[in-house]
């Protein structure tokens, strides 16, 4: 017995034959028997088995398709030098590990979408399977907009705690971590959260709030959680106090600007014994009070910084703390130590004071002529004496007492702390805050939240863990390409579109390919402590 093969010159296909050799004894000469075994493949050189009339065999169809559906079916080029540096960014922070033990069945097409809203920015995801028949990807098949959606309501709020855990314990020991705020509007009346309330960017469209918690040192973001758009900062810390003790911190440092500011708050921090540092207003009590005996003295020389051009002071006084106790019908008050850290600004007060300046000559004008604001008459009445007789006229006179009150803090600022530190050090930890502000940037411009258009709510859930999952990547991104001076070269789309370029190649059962790597390629993955890619 012996295989024959056998090119249909119509078809172009070839045929394997299975050829038995007999003796005809009428003929008295060798003869053949063939009987069809199958198509030969023209990739593997496999036989494919049929039944007889160049159709697969039923009886072996699904074995077929399974078995072509492993692995890679022929040889094809995709861009992998950007989704290169992902997967290895999703390895050194732990992404990729946290990822799959919080979400085994899903952890790829997760990250599969987080490496599309990251390397395409703004474009929606309906167009997710053009780019991934381009590119590499965990996920490695196309995902549509009906499994999209499956998969962001697949997404509980148990699976998404697992990987804020499991994050968190990465984050650097005894850094601050600052939270706060964001407004991202909708055009969504289904969704229960979405109200109408401050919005940061002044935005008439109702709307949700999310906040995030990052490492004021890491610049990584590892917590965030959705609140109803009429909901005002102060009101989220007792929430977030609560949260962070579910997820098993217990040292946690946080660092606030003055929205989050109330008596509350502050007493509901030293009762979890949680460090904090936090800007407040000029005109609390507490800060007027021990900024008076200063004052005077405050502009002198050793209490400048040339670093930062201002001068700062910090002083030591108590706070006076209250908790109630409804169970037991009584108030606990003690005294607190807590640390006031002065600023002062030349400049800035300046700045205000010329502002101020212009207007009350404007609130002044609108007297004289008679062209007064409704909404200003109290502005009248605290500024100015006014007169009117029938000889003279109006007549104004500025109350210069009030003035100079309103002027007096012109230029300060001050942040409240209940950890021992200098005040530079203060600031400079209340600085790093602006990565929660540059991460609010990334997830509306970059990640396409600045208006969300989903209607379910289970969606919108998913929909943000993945998003929030993307910009842990874009943080590490940035944060990199800061430390390493890429921003003189590039900007975050060029670096990625530098390094999207690079092709692999892919050959049925042989390893991955990766095209010519430039100089200038390799030198961004050594900015980011990765190898360059030979094979995969």
């Amino acid at each position: 017995m012996a295989i024959v093969y056998q090119t249909d010159k119509r078809s172009g296909l070839t045929y394997a034959y299975e050829s038995i050799s007999y003796w005809d004894k009428e003929k008295k000469q060798s003869r053949a028997k063939r009987k069809l075994i199958g198509r030969v493949d023209k990739e593997t050189n496999e036989i494919v088995p049929t039944d007889g009339r160049g159709r697969k065999n039923k009886d072996n169809a699904n074995d077929t398709e399974k078995k072509e559906n492993v692995g890679i079916k022929c040889a094809k080029r995709y861009f992998c030098g950007a989704t290169y540096l992902l997967d290895s960014i999703g390895d050194k922070l732990g992404i990729t590990n946290d990822l799959k033990q919080a979400f085994p069945d899903s952890y790829k097409q997760i990250l599969s979408i987080a490496y599309y809203l990251i390397l395409e920015d703004t474009t929606p995801l309906f167009r997710f399977e053009k780019w991934s028949s381009l590119h590499t990807h965990p996920h490695k098949e196309n995902i549509t907009s009906q499994r999209s959606s499956e998969l962001f309501a697949s997404i509980t709020e148990d699976t998404k705690m697992k990987f804020f855990a499991l994050q968190g314990k990465r984050k650097e020991d005894k850094e601050f971590w600052a939270y706060d705020t964001t407004s991202i509007s909708s055009y969504s009346q289904q969704l229960r959260q979405v109200q109408y309330g401050y919005n940061k960017e002044y935005d008439p469209l109702a709307q949700i709030n999310l906040a995030v918690v990052f490492g004021a040192s890491s610049n990584l973001p590892f917590y965030y959680r959705k609140l109803a758009g009429n909901i005002p900062d102060s009101k989220t810390i007792k929430r977030l106090l609560n949260d962070l003790k579910d997820l098993g911190f217990d040292k946690v440092k946080l660092v606030m600007d003055r929205g989050f500011y109330s008596r509350d708050n502050i007493n509901a921090l030293y009762k979890e014994h949680r460090k904090f540092l936090l800007s407040v207003k000029n005109s609390l009590k507490i800060v007027q009070e021990n900024l008076e005996p200063i004052y005077d003295n405050f502009r002198s020389y050793d209490n400048y910084s040339l670093q930062y051009e201002l001068y700062s002071h910090t002083i030591q006084t108590t706070w006076q703390y209250e908790q109630n106790r409804p169970y037991k019908g009584d108030m606990i008050k003690s005294d607190k130590r807590i640390y006031i850290h002065y600023y002062y600004n030349i400049d800035r007060a300046a700045e205000d004071e010329k502002a101020f300046d212009k207007k009350l000559i404007g609130l002044r004008d609108e007297i004289l002529s008679d062209n007064r604001i409704t909404k200003h008459e109290s502005l009248y009445t605290k500024y100015f004496t006014i007169k009117q007789t029938p000889k003279k006229g109006i007549q104004v006179e500025v109350k210069e007492d009030v003035i100079a009150k309103a002027k007096r803090y012109y230029g300060y600022f001050v942040l409240i702390s209940n950890e021992k530190m200098d005040a530079i050090t203060a600031l400079e930890i209340y600085r790093n805050k602006d990565v929660v502000e540059k991460a609010f940037g990334n997830l509306k411009e970059r990640l396409s939240m600045r208006r969300m258009l989903v209607s379910s709510e289970a969606t919108l859930d998913g929909k943000l863990f993945v998003q929030f999952v993307a910009l842990i990547y874009l943080s590490y991104i940035k944060k990199r390409m800061q430390e390493k001076k890429l921003y003189k070269d590039y900007t975050l789309q060029t670096l990625l579109d530098k390094l999207d370029v690079i092709e692999c190649f892919e050959r049925p059962n042989q390893r991955v390919r990766v095209g010519e790597v430039l100089e200038k390629q390799k030198a961004i993955y050594s900015a980011f402590d990765i190898e360059v890619p030979s094979s995969l």
